[in-house]
């Protein structure tokens, strides 16, 4: 099968449409980590995404019936625009289904590139099957995104372009992985002609289904899969990419929303790039593998896989970044009610720079702040900061790891009910889409009262939804039954310590 594959990969015929794109030097990012760290830039393609090179080669291989006929796929991002510029320079009809959440800036580069839109279901599986209802009542070809042989060949064109243009010494490649398609075609070519470099695959830790399958030695379908490297979001690795893989990669490493917000800022500031955060996924990866292994005088690669991201998510993605490189530590910290306070705490922290600070009277006795402080990386140096307050005889709560404290109590922080009640608090994802509200509050029961709604718009498919409700007594053990109906992700937090000290 691996020389099959490589075969297929040397006849592909990506470059009627696909860019050989550079591999651009990380200057700032070799300084930080001793090793020379090179970044393969296919968000330089002309639909900015390496998907243009799977898509194409697949239409090359149709039949002139097949392509009469035209194509068709289920999409909600980069393979939808390779497929729809593919289809346009061969002069052939395609159809992309589209879920309704879908962001416009990707529907409109879609139709842009000639092809017609269909918007079906708020989600993947639902734009999916009215797809495969379109090809039996039309006729029409599917192009996979990932799981096809001469889709992975397309991709694998990504390796021959790296090994063609760094001759040298080749430490390691590292590649994000969603469905498969690039990591097999990219594992191929690599294990057969240069076995001595390391491919090693990166998944968001909330959608890490190679690293599922690998585990337990066959595919599995994930329970959920995370949202924000969208690009990436896939609950089951391919088939075909999966068998090619399976026995050449040398590895998965699974990083957090924080780490690849971090990447992105690094590959901006080395190149100049804004990455979508599934294009950064592999140098947040790199740089996690360095940092584990302690590896020093290395040339390593990473994919930067495609740059179509929303201008409206850069702010939650700077937002996060700090955190991410492990910058800044979230802490909730509690001090006496009474002037001079926040000033000694302020002394007890030294020369720290405090990034944050909320609070809001509670009592007569106690202050309950949220606050943020400058740290050192890796570490220890936010370990050094909580022993130095609890030595000072300070209550803290480390909350730098804590979704809820991150996404929204710092936003939050202070607010809390004037009486006292009981209230049940759960954090949701909400399609981002005309409705979604209004069809989540009609089928919670008419006497349920919310008693608390914080919503922040990332510029995503989904949206982060908090929200408080009253539940009557009788109605608490069913709360995740009536939730359940309604079909968004949800997590109960209400014995989230963010929660009980600022909120509760």
């Amino acid at each position: 099968m691996l020389e099959a594959t490589v075969k297929k990969i040397l006849q592909s015929r990506v470059y009627e449409a696909a860019w050989e794109t550079p591999m651009s030097p990380a200057p700032f990012l070799s300084r930080r980590f001793d090793n020379q760290i090179l970044i393969k830039r296919e968000d330089l393609q002309p639909v900015y995404s390496f998907k243009i090179r799977g898509a194409y080669n697949k239409m090359a291989q149709l039949s002139e019936e097949q392509k009469a006929k035209g194509v068709i796929a289920a999409s909600a991002g980069n393979h939808a625009q390779g497929l729809a510029m593919a289809a346009k320079l061969m002069g052939v009809k395609a159809v992309i289904v589209m879920p309704r959440i879908t962001p416009d800036i990707k529907v409109a580069a879609v139709r842009a590139r000639g092809a017609k839109v269909i918007l079906k279901g708020d989600a993947f599986a639902e734009a999916s099957e009215h797809a495969q209802q379109l090809i039996k009542e039309h006729g029409y070809t599917y192009i996979p995104p990932f799981d096809d042989i001469d889709v992975v060949a397309g991709q694998g064109t990504v390796a021959m372009e790296i090994l063609r243009q760094h001759s040298g010494p080749l430490d390691a490649i590292f590649v994000p992985v969603g469905g498969g398609g690039l990591i097999a075609g990219v594992a191929a070519y690599v294990k057969y002609l240069r076995p001595d470099i390391k491919v090693i695959g990166v998944e968001a830790e909330d959608s890490a289904c190679l690293k599922a399958a690998m585990e337990a030695g066959e595919r599995v379908v994930l329970d959920q899969v995370g949202v924000f490297a969208e690009g990436v979001a896939v609950a089951q690795i391919g088939e075909i990419p999966f068998s090619i893989m399976r026995d050449l990669i040398d590895g998965v490493i699974t990083v957090t929303t924080d780490e690849i917000c971090a990447a992105v800022k690094d590959i901006f500031e080395d190149t100049r790039a804004v990455s979508e955060t599934s294009g950064a996924l592999s140098l947040a990866g790199l740089k996690k593998y360095v940092q584990q292994t302690g590896v020093k005088g290395q040339t390593l690669v990473c994919i930067n896989s495609g740059a179509n991201t929303n201008f409206d998510r850069l702010q939650h993605i700077a937002e996060r970044t700090e955190l991410g490189e492990q910058r800044e530590a979230i802490l909730a910290v509690t001090i006496a009610e009474k002037p001079g306070s926040f000033k000694k705490f302020c002394r007890t922290l030294g020369k720290r720079m405090v990034t944050e600070f909320s609070y809001r009277y509670a009592d007569t006795d106690d202050a309950h702040i949220f606050v943020g402080i400058q740290v050192k990386p890796g570490g220890e140096d936010r370990q050094a900061v909580l022993t130095k307050l609890r030595e000072a005889d300070y209550d803290v709560e480390d909350l730098t790891d804590n979704e809820l404290a991150k996404l929204h109590i710092r936003h939050l922080a202070g607010g809390r009910p004037c009486e006292e009640f009981t209230e049940e608090l759960y954090r949701f994802e909400f399609p981002e889409r005309p409705g979604a509200l209004m069809n989540f509050l009609t089928r919670l029961p008419h006497n349920w009262n919310i008693s608390l709604f914080h919503y922040r718009n990332h510029g995503a498919a989904y949206g982060r939804v908090l929200v408080g409700m009253q539940v009557p007594n009788g109605d608490r053990v069913h709360v995740e039954d009536y939730l359940d109906t309604i079909g968004y992700r949800y997590w109960k937090e209400s014995d989230n310590p963010a929660y009980r000290l600022f909120m509760a």
